[in-house]
């Protein structure tokens, strides 16, 4: 199974005001497993980034001027994502965002089902506590100290750490291979696996007293008690 951990960031919060992606950064799993393949693109938003977003993203109207415009990029982008589920944190920003450069490039729509969204997994997950990026990081013991301003490659990086540890751990598929292959011998299907028997019985824990009184309880209820029975 092949996803796509996937960030952008742009000029503003609103396509619909003009606001425009300025990077896109990406990251491919293969099973739950990173490839090591990504995709990593600045992009010229044909507009000029207010003061606040140079703030957040570290970026420059100097520096975007010589990128390539959405237009430009579309198609290698659209073929580096393939018909891969794309994991997202808050899903809906980034989405709207690629559909409106799509739309605008003469390109086809992303579809919203393709969208797997960590920020509701994790509200669903952790329901009232916080879930940021950076949250879900300081839960699950991922490194971000490199995180000190917005970029969409190393947010994908970091997502795709945070993403593994809300689905189950980095080998989430499995589970109980460890077990299963010691117990059962090299060669054994995980399916396979049974718990065997205890080398030792567990101790009883009754007492001498509550044993004598369960005796006479039995004794009290005739021989067809179905501890006689069964016994």
């Amino acid at each position: 199974m092949r996803e796509i951990v996937l960030d952008t960031e742009t000029t503003g919060l609103d396509p619909d005001a003009g606001d425009r992606i300025v990077e896109i950064g990406a990251v491919e799993l293969v099973n739950h497993l990173p490839t090591g393949r990504t995709y990593h693109q600045y992009i010229n938003p044909e507009r000029d980034m207010p003061e606040e977003a140079f703030q957040v993203h570290g970026l420059s109207n100097e520096f975007l001027a010589d990128k390539p415009r959405f237009a430009e990029i579309a198609g290698e982008f659209l073929d580096f994502i393939g018909d891969a589920k794309l994991v997202i944190h808050n899903a809906s920003f980034d989405m709207r965002f690629l559909n409106a450069e799509l739309d605008w490039a003469g390109f086809p729509r992303i579809e919203w089902s393709r969208a797997v969204d960590t920020l509701a997994i994790a509200r669903q997950k952790f329901p009232g506590a916080p879930a940021s990026l950076d949250a879900l990081c300081r839960r699950f013991g991922v490194d971000n100290s490199n995180r000190t301003l917005h970029g969409a490659l190393l947010d994908s990086q970091i997502l795709a750490e945070v993403y593994l540890e809300l689905i189950g751990g980095r080998q989430p598929d499995f589970g109980l291979a460890g077990a299963g292959s010691a117990a059962a011998g090299a060669g054994t299907r995980e399916d396979d696996w049974r718990a065997g028997p205890r080398p030792r019985p567990l101790p009883s824990r009754l007492s001498a007293a509550e044993a004598a009184a369960h005796e006479e309880a039995v004794k009290r209820l005739g021989s067809e008690a179905l501890w006689r029975r069964f016994a």
